[in-house]
């Protein structure tokens, strides 16, 4: 089995592959203070509650936009699973072209979701990932990384507005039931809310005017489920999109598959 890790800077989304077949996934809590022993406990009691046998992993990858923690990741893949874990990023094979001004720039997150969607609905393609930060990625017709844009999330916005005010209070972020708020929360929630479909409506438009008006849109990410729902132009949500490209990019630097 093939354990796949998705770094990111708020949660770690933990994928198991046997075969094709993602078998189970877990979200773990960021923290870049933890060490490869406390993670490989934590691992460990979770695959024991799901069922599953540690020894049966044989293959680990990781993608990680936090760099303190891929070197704990790799250290835990080789004292609790005896194996080698791949890394994305320089040296290892793709099988997408990067055609970004400085390729190093790129998160490994972006493009390992990106290659499971140009795998999965072919090109042209943009990715939208509604983590952190919330990405678009555009990728040609022939599965070359053009580059993208770069947004705050609407949980980074909703803190700014909590952090940087004297009076604005903490919100749950959630549709609000009219455009017209009547209260600090409410409003706070409508400008949050349609003023963020408003940014992801945007800016597919113009990066589809660049890319090709055909271009399909898939997304995934955390609040990806909720905005497919708001905005049309989203053809489908992939909760799973980085784990599901993780796998294709292990397959992709394996001599004989696993």
């Amino acid at each position: 089995m093939l354990l796949a890790f998705d770094v990111g800077n708020t949660t770690i989304a933990v994928g198991l592959f046997r075969g094709r077949k993602l078998v189970k996934s877990w979200k773990i809590k960021t923290d870049s203070e933890k060490t490869g022993d406390e993670y490989g406990a934590l691992l460990l009691n979770l695959m024991q509650v799901a069922g599953l046998a540690p020894g049966k992993v044989s293959g680990a990858i990781i993608s990680s936009v936090v760099p303190p923690l891929t070197s704990a990741i790799e250290e835990m893949c080789r004292v609790y699973f005896d194996t080698t874990a791949r890394v994305v990023g320089p040296g290892l094979k793709t099988g997408m072209p990067i055609l970004y001004e400085n390729p190093l720039e790129v998160g490994a997150d972006r493009i390992t979701a990106a290659v499971a969607a140009f795998e999965k609905y072919g090109g042209p393609v943009i990715v939208l990932d509604f983590g952190t930060a919330t990405t678009f990625d555009a990728v040609s017709a022939k599965g070359e990384y053009l580059g993208g844009a770069i947004a705050p999330g609407i949980r980074i916005s909703a803190e700014a507005l909590y952090l940087k005010t004297a009076k604005l209070p903490r919100i749950e972020i959630r549709k609000p039931k009219r455009a017209i708020g009547r209260t600090t929360v409410s409003s706070m929630q409508s400008g949050l809310y349609f003023g963020y479909i408003g940014l992801v409506t945007r800016t597919i438009a113009e990066i589809r005017k660049e890319l090709g008006k055909n271009a399909k849109v898939i997304s995934t990410g955390g609040f990806g489920g909720q905005v497919a729902a708001e905005v049309p132009e989203i053809e489908a949500h992939e909760p799973d999109l980085v784990l599901e490209g993780l796998r294709i990019i292990h397959e992709r630097n394996l001599d004989v598959r696993e």
